[in-house]
């Protein structure tokens, strides 16, 4: 009898473009798992509207990181890839998981108290902001995941989500997988270029601070030579010179090479020409990427064929978990026939 494969569950909020560090630092780990797990991937539309998003521009972006899954790698046939909102029971188990959070732990999120502290008025904070690890771990728990590969940020929102599995199980009886991190060591933290202190994200105003993964060659190219680097001049991986770090790391993630590999083969060697490298190396790894997105893109009714799909299965799988949820805390069952 062959033995039923863990779960793992993961997603991409598409409030911005899908940027390098997205692409090294999850969707290149999550294809490695495919053959191991029964993985589920979807889009956190949902979690994006905690902010105001123009709603064109939102569905594009939708379907933009569909193809970028699909052309990096993500087999949906091996995957299950679908649209957060097109699966209702991440809404509503999260309701009913608000129910069994309090205010004290959700106040607690370090990305709730970064984003909020940038706020002047508490009046301007959503409470969506403030719920949306909830919503989080609503999305974890209803496909019973047993892991979820995150970076070292986000790894209160797993601790979160088991905080809140452990409680509603102690009172309604075991009902949820409890899910745990799982932090690949070859996963890459990528940082911001123009300042190799913070990580590489969509949403800063500078846009030489980040590269996008559909980003034209030329585009790439320009972004790394006013890269910071510094001004001791020679290529070292040290903490003491972040920005050729950063560079080297990004090398290492694509090539899957060592730090010191990049250090030797630049010995003696200046940083234009040492840029020039990385620029390629990145060039090199992303245009197969662009050219399969940019084809399916072309294509909507593919993307929506599989993305239908993938909701469909996921629906199946949420839904079974959402009905001993309800039961649990006393809700009638609906007698829908989408049910």
């Amino acid at each position: 009898m062959e033995e039923k494969k863990k779960i793992v569950f993961s997603a991409i909020k598409p409030s911005g473009d899908i940027t390098l560090g997205n692409y090294l630092g999850a969707i290149k780990n999550w294809i490695g798992l495919q053959d191991e797990y029964e993985c589920y991937y979807c889009i956190a539309d949902l979690h994006a509207i905690t902010v105001k998003q123009v709603p064109a521009q939102l569905r594009k972006r939708v379907l933009e990181i569909l193809a970028i899954y699909i052309a990096s790698g993500l087999d949906y046939r091996k995957s299950t890839l679908f649209v957060q909102s097109h699966v209702p029971a991440h809404s509503e188990a999260s309701w009913i998981l608000t129910c069994s959070a309090n205010m004290g732990e959700l106040s607690r999120m370090t990305q709730y108290k970064d984003k909020t502290s940038k706020l002047k008025e508490n009046s301007s904070i959503s409470a969506g902001l403030f719920n949306y690890p909830v919503l989080m771990a609503a999305d974890i728990l209803i496909y019973q995941a047993d892991f979820v590969p995150v970076g070292v940020d986000q790894k209160q929102h797993v601790e979160l989500s088991r905080d809140i599995a452990q409680r509603f199980n102690s009172a309604y009886s075991e009902t949820f997988v409890l899910p745990d991190s799982k932090i690949s060591e070859s996963a890459a933290k990528i940082m911001d270029l123009t300042d190799p202190s913070k990580k590489m994200s969509k949403s800063d105003d500078n846009e030489n601070s980040y590269i996008l993964v559909l980003d034209p060659p030329d585009v790439i190219r320009r972004k790394i030579s006013r890269a910071v680097t510094d001004s001791v001049g020679v290529v070292n991986y040290t903490d003491d010179q972040p920005g050729v770090k950063n560079l080297i790391n990004i090398v290492c993630a694509i090539k899957g090479i060592r730090p010191e590999e990049v250090v030797a083969s630049f010995e003696g060697r200046g940083y234009k020409e040492f840029k020039e490298y990385v620029a390629e190396v990145i060039v090199e790894e992303l245009e197969p990427i662009q050219k399969k997105a940019n084809e399916l893109l072309t294509d909507k009714t593919q993307l929506e064929e599989i993305y239908t799909e993938g909701a469909m299965k996921a629906n199946r799988i949420a839904l079974k978990t959402l009905r001993k949820m309800q039961k649990k805390v006393g809700l009638l069952p609906a007698v829908l026939k989408y049910l």
